[in-house]
């Protein structure tokens, strides 16, 4: 079991929250170990199905492991860690508004960029894809909670409230419209599959749920503690794990040019310049710059895998995704141990 984390996050008499977290190294090899042995996990059944069972129904495996995290684990996570953490300071309504900057900053540099590489149409709308749309939920929560526990996970829902919509309302749109695929509904039609996703509304309805135990003033039973260490790290494993069995290495060296530079927007130019603005705005003022320390993650995430679903869609040049989410990722053992240094000189 992973070790209990944020024991008692809420403190009504004003100390400080006790995240109980273990050492740094400890928390490091963690997090790196999660997401490689989810992807691994992943990629391995991919391989052991395309040898012996060629007719395997993949697709519909890695549904079943996306609705047992997403409808199952995830809400559970969810609304018992905002039902335990302190709603106290007003600035956590800037978090939505922080998580959408985060994503306009990544495809405004997608287009800029796509467009001094001198991009093919195909290849400038795969370009936007990946560098506009982030892995927030299933490795960003999960570095959240590992390394700043309940207490900064309980502010993840927050700062990603309007990111399914901002994909499907603009990203997706933008991306059609650098394709030749086949027509896609309007703006009506979207907004209407937007609102009747199940997903969605599983991921709004638990953070109403623990908005509303929160305000009744019951204190979470201790229990719920114990369930979110282990309920958080097994919904980002079978994410991670349905994102493995679809992986694909071709022409990543034909790409890893824009892939790298994808990975400057996400890990460089983006991160600095939301951190920067959640600082401007306060967020590093109080409980110890837990919130800032959270847009700092949230920001700096690789492609997310949703990335790839519009070049598949509109026919846009898929391998240039592909590639780019492949190589952020990968990065990511870089960029984790760069994460937590930067934590810890925030204090």
């Amino acid at each position: 079991m992973v070790q209990q984390f944020g024991t008692d996050i809420k403190r009504r008499s004003g100390h400080h929250r006790d995240r109980q977290v273990p050492c740094g190294m400890i928390r490091l090899l963690l997090s790196l170990s999660i997401i490689t042995a989810g992807l691994m996990t992943g990629y391995c059944i991919r391989l052991v199905a395309r040898r012996y069972r060629p007719r395997a129904d993949l697709a519909s495996l890695r549904r079943a492991l996306q609705v047992i995290a997403l409808l199952g684990l995830n809400p559970i996570a969810t609304f018992s860690a905002i039902w335990a953490f302190e709603l106290d300071n007003l600035r956590i309504a800037l978090l939505p508004a922080l998580g959408v900057l985060t994503l306009a900053l990544g495809g405004l540099a997608g287009i800029l960029m796509g467009r001094a590489q001198r991009l093919s149409r195909t290849q400038a709308g795969a370009y936007f894809c990946a560098s506009g749309m982030f892995n927030i939920g299933s490795i960003g929560g999960l570095l959240v909670f590992l390394f700043l526990g309940e207490a900064g996970f309980a502010l993840v829902p927050f700062f990603r409230l309007f990111e399914e919509f901002s994909y499907y309302a603009f990203f997706f749109p933008i991306a059609k419209n650098h394709g030749d695929g086949e027509a896609g509904a309007d703006g009506r039609s979207r907004l209407a599959t937007i609102v009747r996703d199940p997903f969605i509304l599983v991921a709004v309805t638990s953070i109403l749920l623990g908005f509303t135990l929160n305000l009744t003033g019951v204190s979470r039973p201790a229990l719920f503690s114990r369930v979110n260490s282990v309920v958080i790290p097994a919904g980002s494993f079978l994410l991670l794990a349905s994102i493995g069995i679809a992986m694909e290495f071709r022409r990543i060296r034909k790409y890893l040019r824009p892939a790298m530079l994808v990975a400057l927007t996400k890990f460089v130019f983006v991160p600095s310049v939301v951190v920067s603005a959640a600082a401007l705005l306060g967020l590093g003022r109080f409980d110890d710059g837990l919130a800032l320390k959270v847009v700092l993650i949230l920001s700096s995430t690789p492609v997310a895998f949703l990335a790839l679903v519009p070049p598949a869609l509109y026919k846009l040049d898929l391998d240039l995704a592909n590639s780019a989410w492949i190589v952020t990722t990968a990065l990511l053992a870089v960029v984790v141990p760069l994460q937590m240094v930067v934590i810890r000189l925030l204090g």
